[in-house]
């Protein structure tokens, strides 16, 4: 395979295969084209089309997910795909021309509150990222030109990015009806012309926990009770704290003492109800589920 940093990563439908690279293919845009017609604006996703197993091709932030016909397994045919977008990577051609791709959509963003009553939540009509960056401070916000901006106000105290949101923690020397039509135009503003929001450096960060992350979850090594709760955490927990700008991610179990240890991340970081949450939802959860090879939860805040 040629040099192009090309990960093959499986999907929860075995149809489809997600080719991860180490660069950004598109910002703050989603393609999806269903034949060699539709895909003019791609010169890429037409020469995939060439492949009589490909059906269906995505293309997001920084992959391309491709769906295929059952004439074929996987495993026959991806080393050969992913060789194929490495390829046309190295050409240095265009991945979409997006002067060709069918119009745009108008940018909306609305501003929606939290449980945390110092986190607003500012929700597109787009996706922004694959996965969830945190930034503290504008040090952390190198590789991240929209989180960067934003510390650019003197209220902003961190900045929380995940699927299309941005969660904005302010500090106390303002109310939120004083800023916050200024933040949702400003944010608004700033997607609509196109502007990068994370650079290609970013994607050598962990996505889970954002670019100050600690070991990338890729590099970890899980046990079989680690991966169940996980897949709670997943299934249960995340899409309820995702719908309140925050994020929670698994960081580690003692056996020992049945503690289970999450970060917590976005709105839920220092939100006064996160201690009901944690012991009333996520604990009694864990407990019940894990039949007993739980017990307690321990929050740390991102």
């Amino acid at each position: 395979m040629k040099d192009q940093g090309i990960q093959i990563q499986p999907t929860s439908n075995p149809s489809i295969v997600k080719f991860v690279t180490d660069r950004f293919l598109t910002q703050a845009e989603s393609f999806e084209f269903g034949n060699i017609d539709e895909a003019k604006p791609s010169p890429l996703t037409q020469q995939l089309f060439y492949l009589p197993f490909v059906k269906t091709v995505y293309i997001s932030q920084n992959f391309v997910a491709i769906e295929k016909f059952d004439i074929v397994q996987w495993e026959d045919v991806q080393e050969e795909v992913a060789d194929a977008i490495s390829d046309y990577l190295e050409s240095g051609q265009a991945v979409v021309n997006t002067d060709q791709a069918p119009k745009k959509i108008p940018v909306t963003v609305y501003a929606e509150s939290t449980p945390n009553p110092g986190v607003m939540k500012f929700v597109a009509n787009k996706p922004l990222v694959d996965g969830t960056f945190e930034f503290k401070n504008i040090e952390e916000a190198v590789h991240a030109p929209l989180a960067k901006e934003l510390f650019g106000f003197p209220f902003v105290k961190e900045v929380f990015i995940s699927s299309n949101y941005v969660s904005v923690a302010r500090y106390n020397v303002v109310e939120w009806e004083e800023v916050i039509m200024e933040l949702r135009e400003f944010i608004r503003s700033y997607l609509e012309k196109g502007k990068e929001i994370l650079s290609d450096a970013a994607l050598a960060q962990k996505p889970e926990t954002g670019v100050n992350g600690s070991t990338p979850s890729s590099q970890r090594e899980y046990s079989d009770i680690d991966q169940e709760i996980m897949a709670i955490l997943d299934e249960y927990v995340k899409p309820a704290v995702a719908g309140d700008g925050g994020h929670i991610a698994f960081d580690s179990f003692d056996p020992n003492t049945q503690t289970v240890r999450v970060i917590l991340q976005g709105a839920c970081s220092g939100c006064p109800s996160s201690t009901v949450t944690l012991k009333n939802g996520i604990e009694t959860m864990l407990r019940e589920m894990m039949q007993g090879r739980v017990n307690h939860v321990e929050a740390i805040n991102g």
